[in-house]
């Protein structure tokens, strides 16, 4: 069973990403964490000393948050019944980011599922500021969910690479059981700066082919200087229902949350964006 994360503002973003989840894993048995982290509207003594629990004053972000859980989960059981899926909701005095790592520890999550941008993300920002920080400090693998982004039925997944990197049984295992799980292709595109591969990318390249295994898949490629303009025209051009790509630090991931800002790279997302992790340790 599948134990998904799906942090929640009560906004109408993050209720689309956690509507397109459910539709997403509906043929899947999972059980989904709803999560809703607050901090008090200003900080008392007794809040530092021990948090709402320990206040003998009420807070009302503490009901507010309370009562939005319920809320959502109302509407979940109204709008998505699925005897597949089974609920718990947490709500938290901590800093999201904080708390998402307690949380993956704690349940054993596999997957974490938000939205782009919060109640009030810019819409000028391919990913929210919150989305981001989740990104970076997750442990595990994080799948972002563009504003009104609707679900349908995915067939062509695309996994951007450079090659650079050694890619680990763990890390691509993920990426794998979504692609079995819709009956879906894998395109693993790589943006090439230069003209053709080096050795060591080659030899990465020919481990990733071996992990992918009988997965259908293929592999394509293409030349620019800018590796963000070339992901979002080869998603424009081919019609694909998802991007992949790894967090690793220094690589083209890097400079694409350097450059965030739509308006100085015209990198609008609008696919579901999934993120996987660095493990840093090798599988044998």
């Amino acid at each position: 069973m599948k134990r998904i994360l799906l942090p929640t503002d009560f906004s109408k973003n993050a209720w689309n990403a956690i509507s397109y989840t459910l539709a997403f894993f509906k043929n899947e048995n999972c059980t989904f964490y709803i999560l809703h982290t607050y901090t008090p509207s200003f900080y008392r003594v007794d809040y530092m000393l021990g948090g709402p629990t320990f206040s003998a004053i009420a807070d009302a972000r503490v009901e507010e948050s309370v009562k939005g859980l319920e809320k959502t989960l109302r509407d979940i059981q109204k709008k998505y019944a699925n005897p597949k899926h089974q609920f718990e909701t947490l709500s938290a005095f901590n800093i999201l980011t904080d708390e998402i790592n307690e949380v993956v520890e704690n349940k054993e999550i596999d997957l974490i599922v938000m939205g782009t941008q919060g109640a009030t993300g810019a819409k000028d920002l391919f990913i929210g500021t919150n989305t981001i920080h989740v990104i970076r400090k997750a442990q595990i693998p994080v799948l972002a969910i563009p504003a009104d982004y609707k679900f349908k039925e995915i067939q062509k997944i695309v996994f951007a690479t450079d090659y650079w990197a050694k890619y680990k049984k763990e890390e691509i295992a993920p990426l794998i059981s979504l692609t079995k799980i819709h009956k879906a292709k894998l395109i693993v595109l790589h943006v090439m700066e230069e003209m053709g591969l080096w050795e060591k990318q080659e030899e990465n390249k020919q481990v990733l082919k071996d992990y992918l295994g009988d997965l259908s898949h293929s592999f394509d490629q293409m030349s620019s200087k800018h590796v963000a303009d070339a992901i979002q025209e080869y998603m424009e051009n081919n019609q694909l229902d998802l991007l992949a790509m790894q967090n690793r630090k220094h690589h083209f991931w890097e400079r694409l949350l350097m450059r965030q800002n739509v308006s100085a790279i015209g990198f609008h997302l609008k696919v579901p964006f999934l993120v996987l992790r660095d493990t840093g340790k090798s599988i044998k």
